[in-house]
């Protein structure tokens, strides 16, 4: 089988990336497997891709580049395809459109997905007859805005299916966009094994990853910790990645005292090792469209207490058994979860070999076998759609006596019977 994936930058850093990689790099073990990249801005991509899978790119924006496409006159005209309510609409050009068109009008792929939704509609609208066409969603329908519904309406009715990373989400598409025909399933995003030896819950630190974001609510985090620092001096905090919030989050961490206490760390790539040094991960989301840094540190055998916010969480965590789920925005809450793992060494263990156990389930193999056995269901359907289109077709010539005899007739209806 032939796939290809359709990406939007596949050299920076997301959870988009990331998991489109893994999913990629395992796929490749038994199919052909290729990325498109719409935009390349660096020479290599951040994460590995294994030698097996092909990358490529449409658009050239590298500067130094022999080939940079970023002073062509196209490339500073509006796209027209790509949606302008889409969040990403400003990369995208009339340059960008007419290569995505060029793109896939000759794609030869038995497969092809498309992993944000500007990218789905131009494969609803312009990829060749043929391929089998799947729309993800690693976002959520929910936080699209209403003219971008509209304009998903309007497209992807001429998808096979689209997927979505959490069951709430898939329920969100089939009531709000009513797709007559498109199969809509939930699949969530592949986390490979860590590598390293889990975390044996014996380091007195609580980590979170993320961008500092607002909707990453890490306020809530941090004031949650004043009262975990309180109680216990002797444990830490350490939140991993960068943005437009840190600024804020350093200035509550000094009003609140807490700079012996709370670290930001800034990125980090890898992360694995840094889940492992930690004992208990924490998520104070407001909103998470699946939650990768959960499934990440059960990976590495820590119990994660999250805020119970859509979509993810409460999909992951089984509250009590490898983690905690606490209400949205109530730092006491979140604080008496963490403190309840901190001062149970025995209960803050078994939570956290359960999680290793339960985050299996999320392995790269497993999440490929599901995309597999999408896939091969949507062929087997296309090419059960062709066989009945030919037969009617048969039968209809035979009818009108296109046929110079009745053997001719029955022998062509074998044929079709036996594709």
């Amino acid at each position: 089988m032939h796939i290809s994936f359709l990406i939007h930058n596949a050299y920076g850093i997301g959870g988009t990336i990331r998991t489109t990689f893994n999913l990629a790099r395992t796929l490749s073990e038994q199919h052909d497997v290729e990325i498109v990249s719409v935009l390349r801005h660096r020479d290599e991509p951040v994460f590995s891709l294994g030698p097996q899978v092909t990358l490529r790119h449409l658009v050239d924006i590298r500067e130094n580049s022999s080939t940079y496409d970023g002073a062509d006159p196209a490339h500073a005209r509006p796209a027209k395809v790509f949606p302008s309510a889409e969040g990403r609409f400003g990369q995208y050009s009339e340059l960008t459109d007419r290569r995505i068109a060029q793109h896939l009008s000759g794609i030869e792929a038995h497969v092809v997905v498309g992993t944000r939704p500007g990218l789905n509609v131009h494969i609803a609208k312009q990829a060749r007859r043929g391929p089998v066409r799947i729309g993800q969603e690693h976002l959520t329908l929910d936080t699209h805005s209403r003219a971008l519904k509209l304009a998903l309406r309007g497209a992807y009715p001429r998808l096979d299916a689209v997927t979505t990373v959490t069951e709430a989400d898939a329920r969100a598409y089939r009531r709000t966009l009513r797709l007559p025909g498109v199969r809509v399933e939930a699949v969530p995003n592949s986390v490979p094994a860590s590598g390293l030896e889990p975390a044996d819950g014996s380091g007195k630190w609580v980590v979170a990853a993320g961008r500092l974001a607002r909707v990453k609510r890490y306020d809530i985090l941090i004031r949650a910790f004043a009262r975990v620092a309180a109680e216990r001096p002797d444990w830490r905090l350490r939140i991993y990645g960068g943005g437009a919030e840190k600024a804020a989050l350093r200035d509550l961490i000094d009003e609140l005292g807490l700079y012996n206490h709370v670290f930001l760390m800034g990125p980090a790539n890898p992360l694995e090792p840094e889940w492992a040094k930690g004992s208990i991960a924490a998520v104070s989301s407001s909103l998470e469209s699946f939650g990768m840094t959960i499934v990440e540190a059960m990976r590495s055998g820590l119990p994660v207490v999250a805020t119970d916010c859509p979509h993810g969480p409460g999909e992951i965590i089984r509250d009590g058994v490898d983690g905690r789920l606490v209400p949205v925005g109530d730092p006491e809450a979140l604080a008496g979860s963490l403190l309840e793992l901190i001062n149970d060494d025995a209960a803050r263990k078994r939570m956290g070999g359960a999680a290793l156990a339960a985050s299996a389930r999320f392995d790269p193999a497993t999440i490929a076998e599901r995309y597999e056995s999408l896939f091969g269901d949507l062929l087997a359907q296309r090419r059960g759609s062709r066989v009945r289109g030919t037969l009617h077709r048969t039968r209809g010539a035979l009818l009108s006596g296109a046929y110079a005899t009745k053997d001719a007739a029955r022998a062509a209806l074998r044929g079709v019977r036996t594709v």
